[in-house]
């Protein structure tokens, strides 16, 4: 984290998370996989939902999300 009196720098990346389920587990999903490799995680921004169809049903869900999270540093 900032070390004290320095300002938090954040940093956005953007994903797609996707499931069978529904729109807000495929951004779950999204914020879940990030946090493998990211820490710090502070918001996530759902941008945009779509979702596959086949046939006459929706198959697949899926979330385009903006993930925030805060940069280390060093002290």
């Amino acid at each position: 984290m900032a070390a004290t009196g320095e300002p938090p720098v954040a940093k956005v990346i953007e994903l797609i998370g996707s499931s069978p389920t529904g729109w807000e587990d495929a951004a779950a999903n999204a914020v879940k996989e990030a946090a493998k490799t990211v820490r710090n995680i502070r918001h996530v921004y759902l941008k945009e939902c779509t979702a596959k169809v086949e046939g006459d049903r929706i198959v697949e869900y899926r979330a385009n999300v903006n993930v925030t999270f805060v940069v280390e540093r060093e002290s």
